[in-house]
């Protein structure tokens, strides 16, 4: 098992808060990884101007570093902002990173006849260019992320020690929403794309539990010949590709994640005011289905952040907060943590049907239940 910890907040706040939620919850993870997304972002020593791309990753060496600039310069993004952490160099296990990348950029000018879906496939690009240009010289450039209002953050090690390391509690950074996953390596080597949050064209999801059926999913998503189902360090990441596929590629509104990996059954379909509708998608997107257990957190560009619970139900969840404020967490130490003066009668623990929805606004929760209609159209 691994822990997750998500707030989203009306104003922005520290992501050291998220991390000492994570620490009331140790006990569910080993060290191999800790991942930080961050989405709203304001810095104390810059002005960000909405819209502008912002590259997270790391350079493990001089040599990739000068190549993420030839690469970037040769696309025509200028940088505007380099981010400089105050590392403590002594409290990172690992000794190969030369530079830990969080930059804004002006995107090509060349790009300002783009539509909106031809700069977002392009920001894809570039990243998945990045992370292949690493992997051809030996793993040495890793891009997490490239896209605007977001930045990651992934490393070996314990998270409040991790978020010490990088200087995190110094208010330097803040943002409206923060995941943080400590990882427990299961089944795989520890890898840094492999720790969680997954992120895909502003789609970003991050998960605790083990998803046995990721090989037909994966051989799914990859035959779609989409460039951005790729990669797959971890079982986890084709639920960030399912959430993306579902809401960009088939446009269906959010609610329709739920009912693609964890379909009801004819019975409960036949019942369905939208039966008809819900049969013809799960015959689609059969292969797409899970087998869990799992807990999902994600969100959307807009801020939406979600959490749903496939049907065997054995990884818990709680979400708990106030209008403005909100916690979501593995244990309900760490929605304590994150939001103490809440109302604790109102926290919500999501059944095997329900999908739990915090809207852009955080004014109020949206439980919604599979059994229940849902408009059928994406809202714009």
């Amino acid at each position: 098992m691994c822990r997750l910890a998500m707030k989203t907040a009306s104003e922005t706040f520290s992501p050291f808060t998220v991390l000492e939620a994570m620490e009331s919850m140790q006990e569910g993870y080993d060290g191999s990884g800790l991942g930080l997304l961050l989405r709203g972002l304001e810095f104390s020593d810059y002005k960000y101007q909405a819209g502008d791309p912002i590259l997270s990753g790391i350079a493990h060496t001089p040599e990739a570093l000068h190549r993420l600039n030839a690469i970037m310069d040769g696309k025509g993004f200028e940088l505007k902002y380099d981010h400089e952490f105050e590392v403590k160099r002594s409290m990172i296990e690992a000794q190969d990173r030369h530079k830990y990348v969080l930059r804004v950029y002006a995107q090509p000018k060349a790009w300002d006849s783009f539509s909106k879906d031809e700069v977002e496939g392009e920001l894809m690009m570039t990243r998945i260019g990045l992370r292949l240009d690493g992997a051809a010289h030996g793993d040495d450039l890793t891009a997490f992320s490239l896209w605007p209002d977001v930045a990651m953050i992934k490393e070996v090690g314990w998270p409040l020690e991790i978020g010490q390391a990088f200087g995190l509690n110094n208010d330097r950074i803040k943002s409206r929403i923060c995941f943080a996953q400590g990882r427990q390596n299961t089944n795989y080597g520890i890898n840094l794309y492999a720790c969680h949050p997954f992120f895909i064209q502003g789609v970003a999801t991050m998960t605790n539990g083990e998803n046995t059926a990721f090989v037909p999913i994966m051989d799914w998503l990859s035959g779609k010949s989409f460039p951005g189902y790729m990669g797959y360090q971890s079982d986890s990441e084709v639920f960030a590709h399912i959430l993306h596929y579902v809401t960009k590629q088939l446009k269906l509104p959010l609610q329709a994640y739920k009912h693609v990996m964890t379909p009801l059954n004819n019975k409960e379909l036949a019942a369905h005011p939208q039966g008809d509708f819900l049969l013809g998608l799960r015959n689609v997107c059969r292969r797409l289905i899970i087998d869990g257990p799992n807990a999902v957190i994600g969100s959307l560009p807009d801020e939406t952040c979600l959490l749903v619970m496939d049907a065997k139900k054995l990884r818990p969840a709680t979400v708990g907060g106030k209008p403005g404020e909100w916690a979501v967490a593995s244990e309900i130490c760490g929605v304590d943590a994150m939001i103490p003066d809440r109302d604790r009668s109102k926290d919500f623990q999501p059944m095997r049907e329900h999908t739990v929805i915090i809207p852009p606004d955080r004014q109020e929760l949206e439980i919604w239940s599979q059994f229940d209609q849902f408009p059928l159209v994406q809202a714009a």
